[in-house]
């Protein structure tokens, strides 16, 4: 239905991708330390058929919108471009680890806002646990709450690639590793509290630094890069 093999050059396809600035001036949000940069080559770029965003200790104290952070990375999302209700959602991807870092392979929805709009967490990972990812729902029911999620073990997170999937129905979402299911969210018939995912969501894909998940910054680890081989994203015809 929709995907992105990243075998172009320099910055991402911007007729699939914009940048998320909306909260650099004021902070980001869970207490997070990255200002994201916009369309620099340094922060995210296509290089040999994958997505490098990338992290690093650098002051963007030059930009109209800088809140004075001192790490930058960028966060990239299909806002405005595509979304998508029910479907399989794939990404190839490899972890950059480092304590203090924060990827995140993730939906919104694109009406109303978040809580109500619910979130679909498909993949995080902080450094401080290299060898483990999670997956995560958050809607108006679980808010003030971690969310609905669960973690999964993979060992070689860091070192190796692995496909990060989602299945979205009617009925459910499950969350997988390499096909490996870990956790399911079901629909209770409850009402939009807990189930909002009846309406279009957007992708994202970000690289924060340090906040209440991922905790203190060593700055010696840095630079680090988030590798994205590709997206693919299915739905029944």
């Amino acid at each position: 239905m929709w995907n992105d093999e990243f075998n172009g050059s320099g910055l991402p396809d911007a007729t699939k991708w914009v940048y998320d600035t909306e909260a650099n001036r004021t902070g980001w949000y869970n207490n997070e330390e990255q200002y994201y940069a916009v369309g620099k080559t340094d922060y995210s770029r296509q290089q040999d058929g994958k997505l490098l965003i990338t992290a690093r200790k650098a002051s963007m104290s030059a930009e109209p919108d800088w809140g004075g952070q001192i790490y930058t990375s960028a966060r990239l999302i299909t806002r405005g471009k595509a979304s998508w209700t029910y479907g399989f959602f794939e990404v190839r991807a490899k972890m950059p680890c480092g304590q203090g870092t924060w990827p995140a392979i993730w939906m919104l929805g694109t009406a109303d806002t978040w809580p109500d709009s619910g979130e679909i967490d498909i993949m995080e990972h902080v450094g401080m646990y290299p060898d483990t990812v999670s997956a995560t729902i958050h809607t108006r029911s679980t808010a003030g709450t971690s969310g609905n999620g669960a973690e999964l073990k993979v060992p070689d997170a860091c070192s190796a690639f692995h496909n990060y999937q989602a299945t979205w129905t009617a009925d459910s979402i499950v969350f997988a590793v390499d096909g490996k299911p870990f956790h399911t969210y079901v629909n209770k018939g409850t009402g939009s509290a807990s189930w909002p995912f009846n309406k279009p969501q957007y992708l994202l894909l970000n690289l924060a630094i340090g906040g209440e998940m991922a905790g203190w910054v060593d700055p010696a680890v840095l630079p680090r890069t988030f590798e994205v081989d590709y997206v693919r994203i299915y739905q029944r015809r």
